[in-house]
């Protein structure tokens, strides 16, 4: 959320520099990503360039039909010419001007200059070109009129901080600038005024049609309706409030719904009354096969689980979401009904996650205040009023009860105990009550409505206090506390694969639990967004994707590892879960079965292989084993030669035997040699190299497939694999004939068993 300090201060004092504010903000509430400056440069006094100016003179230039030239008062005693491309003023208007050298937001330095044949000593500007709103086809002429030579400033928000900040989950309450004023109040000591928001006077007593027919849903429905209302651009005050904040400006009705949102946290939306059949409001599920097109112009064929807002005859928005092109507020609206509601976080979450996530719906998921929409209803209403000439003219507040207020009892020892730190009564019940908390005399809390969904127990109360104390918390354990322990015998083994892999030329990576679904995956009740809907059954998709993103950014050779738990269905509530070792290599297959083959060395666990033609790998390029799987990943799998191997640990663990004996290094030199034997296309390399081990004994210290060639002088339906095979024996040197003898064994079994045929 982007928090404009201008904004902030209507509501708290910040005195104290921005960093610091920030810095503490990060401590206290919310993450603070950055502050940025926004609008017209203040350094080297470049806001004393910009002045209020009066035109004097407008005309056509005398070459070019499509400017015009112009002579602007600005308080300097003689007017400045100026040429300008906009039409929509003309002699008497108030304007914006920029003086040359002045520096404007986009960083373009102004100059005087000549344009067709004649000086310009300045600009008059657009409220694009002051960062005050989008529009730029006419100059902005200011509303009331300004003496010549009064600082823009005095007049427009032409600069301004501000805060980006990242909220938790659990603090729906600061996504609003109110929620983040009252942050600072408590951090500061600062008087924190009442929110933003005055009902104004309504001129008649008009019935408004609300029907909730789903309170779970919709547990409470505020409708306003408002007449004689014009339609325009909204101010630039408040244009520049909501770009400030993030926010596209439409029109003032519905700038000032996403004002009210942005200030106290409650989305709002807006109907074109007259568009609503009987002028009816029914909050209600949609129909099986209804359908609604948004404002974003989408057909959207409804879920019969999504809450939408009806009028008599069909849907018109979807709750909470986005509203519908039938009754979208336009230019030739007189009459609107405005919409405070209160949603529940669940449904709007799994209606958003079928159709489109919008601001409001962020909002909803999180869960809004249900007490907070009377307020973001006066408060929208005053702003209609004022600035639309709209007449307030019925009102209805549709609800069930509303929920009680959490009460929380606190023990004020406890609070310093938790902490590690003496915190004082009074200093407890000051800050509870800054944060509006209630605190009764014998220490019962009462939660205020805005935080009643994360504050229902003691400890979360102690938390309100220690957030307040975090730097001057100590970073020693209590006295009484002693932590002994060390890693049990499968930690100390996750430790070891991840040495040996790490030693192998891997890198460890980590990747999220959650997948986007829809296979037989265990699927989440109330998954975070589409992307992680589900919890994954195997490492291959986060692990992939890491290697990939990794490749496109430069890293050629990518060689990842990850242990981490699956989530396997069972058709119980809970999933079985199981950890597991995952491998992924750029330089395919071979690289990812040479890994493999030093981890199961490195644990002394034997390993035979089979081949294996199943999905996601390529045929003829896979194995399997004891306790997984290794091969090269199909190309509709991932583009590349992409090695791939993925086991279960507890299968490669219980293979481990109870004491890992290692042998002193050999001395005595090997004797190295390549034998090619040809043989069917169905006899597995594996099975060859297993056959020469137990053919040749114990001293077959290597032996291992270096080639593998079919076609040239090789029959149909046979094939060439070439082995590499090393002699050493741990006792003495072996001799020519002792390799020969070695390597006459195992060419005999090979024909015995394989009819392999040795190559010349």
């Amino acid at each position: 959320m982007k928090v404009p300090i201008s904004w902030l201060r209507d509501s708290v004092a910040v005195d104290m520099p921005l960093a610091e504010l920030g810095a503490q903000l990060a401590i206290t509430s919310c993450e603070v990503d950055r502050i940025v400056r926004r609008g017209v440069p203040d350094e080297d006094g470049n806001l004393g360039r910009y002045l209020v100016g009066r035109v004097i003179e407008a005309g056509k230039h005398p070459n070019a039909d499509r400017l015009q030239l112009c002579r602007v008062d600005v308080g300097e005693g003689e007017p400045r010419q100026i040429v300008c491309g906009a039409w929509n003023f003309g002699e008497g208007a108030t304007v914006a001007v920029a003086l040359p050298g002045a520096v404007l937001p986009d960083g373009r330095r102004l100059e005087r200059t000549t344009l067709r044949g004649t000086v310009s000593d300045g600009m008059i500007l657009s409220e694009q070109e002051l960062e005050l709103g989008t529009d730029h086809t006419g100059i902005l002429v200011l509303p009331e009129p300004s003496e010549p030579g009064t600082p823009l400033g005095d007049v427009l928000p032409l600069a301004d901080d501000v805060l980006e900040i990242e909220t938790g989950f659990n603090r729906p309450d600061l996504l609003a600038i109110y929620g983040i004023a009252r942050e600072v109040a408590a951090l500061t000591g600062a008087e924190l005024p009442p929110p933003p928001g005055t009902d104004p006077e309504r001129t008649e007593d008009e019935p408004v049609d609300v029907r909730i027919e789903d309170f779970e849903g919709c547990p409470r429905y505020i409708g306003r309706l408002l007449r004689d209302v014009t339609i325009e651009p909204s101010p630039p005050w408040l244009k520049a409030r909501l770009l400030a904040a993030g926010v596209r400006p439409i029109s003032n009705v519905v700038d000032v719904t996403n004002y009210a949102m942005v200030a106290l946290g409650n989305p709002l939306h807006v109907f074109d009354h007259d568009r609503l059949a009987e002028g009816r409001i029914v909050v209600r599920r949609a129909h099986p096969g209804e359908e609604l097109v948004t404002l974003d112009g989408t057909a959207r064929r409804l879920d019969p689980e999504d809450l939408v807002i009806a009028d008599a005859e069909r849907a018109v928005a979807l709750a909470g979401i986005m509203g519908g092109q039938d009754t979208e507020v336009t230019d030739a609206t007189t009459t609107v009904l405005l919409e405070a509601a209160n949603f529940e976080p669940i449904g709007v979450q799994r209606s958003s996650e079928r159709h489109v996530r919008t601001e409001g719906s962020n909002r909803w998921e999180k869960g809004v205040d249900p007490y907070l929409a009377a307020q973001a209803a006066a408060l929208a209403t005053e702003l209609i009023v004022e600035l639309t000439g709209a007449r307030w003219t019925g009102s209805v507040d549709v609800k069930q009860t509303l929920p009680e207020r959490p009460v929380v009892r606190l023990r004020p020892e406890r609070t310093s105990r938790v902490m590690g730190l003496d915190v004082g009564r009074a200093d407890q019940r000051e800050i509870l009550g800054r944060l509006g908390f209630e605190v009764e005399d014998d220490w019962t809390v009462v939660v205020p409505t805005w935080r009643a969904r994360d504050v229902t127990r003691e400890a979360d109360v102690i938390e309100e206090v220690a957030r307040f104390h975090l730097p001057e918390v100590p970073f020693t354990l209590p006295l009484r506390s002693a932590m002994f322990g060390r890693l049990w015998q499968e930690q100390r083994l996750r430790r070891f694969v991840e040495d040996t892999l790490v030693g192998a030329g891997f890198s460890e990576a980590y990747t999220s639990s959650f997948v986007p679904g829809g296979g037989e995956e265990v699927q989440l009740a109330n998954p975070l967004s589409v992307d992680q809907a589900a919890l994954r059954t195997t490492l291959r998709t986060g692990l992939l994707a890491a290697a990939e993103h990794n490749v496109d950014v430069g890293n050629e050779v990518t060689e990842l590892f990850e242990i981490a738990r699956v989530y396997l269905p069972t058709g119980e509530k809970l999933p079985d879960e199981r950890w597991r070792l995952a491998g992924v290599a750029s330089r395919g297959f071979e690289r990812a079965k040479g890994a493999l083959d030093l981890l199961h060395q490195a644990l002394k666990v034997p390993v035979r292989y089979e081949r294996d033609d199943a999905d996601p790998f390529l045929p003829g390029r896979a194995a399997r084993f004891a306790s997984g799987r290794v091969g090269e990943l199909h190309p509709d799998v991932a583009a590349g030669r992409w090695g791939y191997f993925e086991l279960e640990l507890a299968t490669l663990f219980a293979g481990i035997p109870e004491r890992i004996l290692y042998e002193d290094v050999i001395t005595y030199p090997a004797v190295r040699q390549d034998l090619a034997f040809v043989v069917d296309e169905s006899v597995l390399a594996g099975d060859l190299i297993a056959a020469a081990r137990e053919a040749a004994g114990p001293e077959v210290r290597q032996a291992s497939v270096f080639d593998v060639y079919r076609g040239g002088q090789i029959p149909e339906g046979k094939k060439s694999i070439a082995l590499a095979v090393a002699f050493q024996s741990p006792e003495r040197t072996l001799s020519d004939a002792d390799a020969q003898e070695l390597r006459e064994r195992i060419v005999a079994a090979l024909a015995e068993r394989f009819g392999a045929e040795l190559r010349a």
